[in-house]
């Protein structure tokens, strides 16, 4: 098995402010390498310019053979680059690719051979087959180590519940925190209410099917996973102690699918008091499941804002979506939160089968009714792994609709080459560009009512735009997170990778 390897954070230039919330994932696996004691580098380019450049020179001038990237489906473009700046000036290197866009793909490829057909799923992976020796699926932490070994097969699979490499929530209780030392934390720029923050995964999985986000199909991201209340609040005090950080953006799909959330915030508190001090904590719930008691102990805890994916203001619409959640019970989910004093960004798009100018504009007037304290709107993007993508079928040359049978109402979308073309969901208001219509709305229209839209609600309501240095393209999930000396970190023999830690007894709620 090789024992050194160079991990890869590609840049996401399609975003306002790279430098935000770090890309957790690949530090979960550069953890667990660095707990078996293999040496581990990771080469952060999140908003570095000249990244071919630092890529290049890296392999030119290092004795590591092994590299490991992860890429969402809009950083592909830049990890195709890098891909061949590796190839070009270390052909001997053994390249993985892991993350969320090869395991979406891989996901897709699966709904595909399950209904006997072959796609454009399946014209991906093989792209990818091309472009790396060894793909990783789902979980990393665990299949990292079958992709290193000398006899590695072309895919491991870590998106397989009924495999091994597949984590449970014994396993993901006892992995070590991800390997923040190894990126400069002091470049990242975020904060909640004034309070410097880093992000958190407390659990993982949504099992919702809402058809525009992705992994629907994908047990790593459909099927909730959960660590124990003692383990997350333990990771927050190691962030409060080695980074001084007393902000928390809880980065999980939906806080509240958890039933230990109530458990969870009276922990947060409890710490907090016994640390002397006060959290600030941002997270993601889901409206239909929000409750009074989830508001209050939330409150407590440190919560300030929550945000709230929802999408849009039309029945038909969230019908449409699969989203659970009806009209009523989103305006339900902004009472509680205004009983609580808890400030609400709502997450809205567009560009959904059935979307017209109607609904766009009833959209505009919920928002307009709720009043919340910041909202953004985004124009709907087919990911692989989505139903929306995966469900859709070839209506004319290189145009694919997706129709949800329960109303009719279809989606069309553009093929896209995802080595290419950095097709995202978020973009800077007069920028943004639509792959998908509707049967009422062509892809100019949706654009222009979608800043339309932005426009009046953020004058009407007095929400400014969002600065470049906000976190604004971050905010939705959907299945998908020039400085040479902080570049690159290397794991040091001086600095001992931290693990999961004990909160000290004084830190522990007292037993009543």
């Amino acid at each position: 098995m090789l024992d050194r390897i160079c991990l890869i954070i590609p840049p996401s230039i399609f975003l306002l402010d790279e430098r935000v919330f770090m890309s957790l994932g690949i530090l979960k696996v550069a953890a667990v390498l660095e707990q078996a004691g293999l040496a581990v580098e990771v080469l952060d380019l999140s908003g570095v310019e000249n990244y071919e450049d630092v890529v290049r020179d890296h392999a030119r001038t290092s004795r590591t053979i092994c590299y490991g990237l992860t890429a969402t489906t809009p950083q592909m473009p830049a990890t195709a680059k890098i891909q061949q700046a590796l190839r070009a000036y270390k052909p001997e290197a053994r390249l993985i690719l892991g993350g969320p866009h090869v395991t979406l793909i891989h996901a897709a490829v699966k709904y595909e051979r399950k209904h006997g057909r072959r796609g454009r799923a399946t014209a991906a992976l093989r792209d990818l087959e091309d472009m790396f020796d060894v793909l990783v699926t789902g979980d990393g932490e665990l299949a990292v180590f079958a992709a290193l070994r000398s006899d590695a097969p072309r895919l491991v699979d870590g998106d397989d519940p009924k495999a091994n490499l597949f984590l449970n929530n014994s396993t993901l209780e006892e992995l070590p925190f991800p390997a923040r030392h190894l990126v400069d934390a002091g470049t990242y720029r975020y904060s909640i209410d004034g309070a410097p923050a880093l992000s958190m995964i407390a659990q993982l999985g949504c099992p919702f099917g809402c058809g525009f986000c992705g992994g629907r199909m994908s047990p790593f991201l459909r099927r909730v996973r959960t660590r124990s209340s003692e383990s997350i609040v333990q990771e927050m005090v190691h962030l409060y102690k080695t980074y001084g950080m007393t902000g928390f953006m809880l980065y999980d799909d939906e806080l509240n699918v958890s039933p230990k959330i109530v458990e969870l915030m009276n922990l947060i508190h409890a710490t907090t008091k016994d640390l002397g001090t006060e959290f600030r904590l941002r997270g993601f719930i889901k409206a239909e499941l929000f409750t009074d008691e989830q508001a209050e102990v939330m409150r407590r805890a440190g919560f300030r804002w929550i945000l709230v994916g929802f999408e849009s203001g039309h029945e038909r619409i969230l019908t449409n979506i699969q989203k659970k959640a009806a009209q009523a019970d989103n305006t339900r989910c902004m009472e509680i939160a205004t009983r609580h004093d808890l400030k609400v960004k709502a997450l809205m798009s567009v560009g959904h089968p059935g979307e017209s100018e109607e609904t766009i504009r009833a959209t505009r007037d919920w928002l307009l009714a709720v009043k919340p304290a910041d909202f953004d709107v985004t124009v709907i993007t087919t990911y692989p792994g989505t139903p929306y993508f995966d469900e859709a079928v070839e209506t004319s040359p290189g145009v694919w609709t997706y129709t949800y049978d329960k109303t009719g109402d279809r989606l069309h979308s553009l093929a896209v080459d995802y080595r290419e073309v950095a097709e995202y969901y978020k973009g800077v208001p007069g920028e943004y560009t639509s792959y998908v219509f509707t049967d009422h709305l062509r892809a100019p229209e949706l654009v222009r009512l979608r800043d339309w839209l932005e426009a009046d609600v953020r004058k009407t309501l007095n929400i400014p735009y969002p600065t470049a240095t906000s976190a604004v393209r971050y905010e939705h999930s959907m299945g998908q997170t020039g400085i040479p000396a902080t570049i690159l970190r290397t794991t040091s023999a001086a600095v001992s990778p931290p693990g999961p830690v004990r909160v000290p007894d004084l830190l522990m709620p007292k037993k009543r």
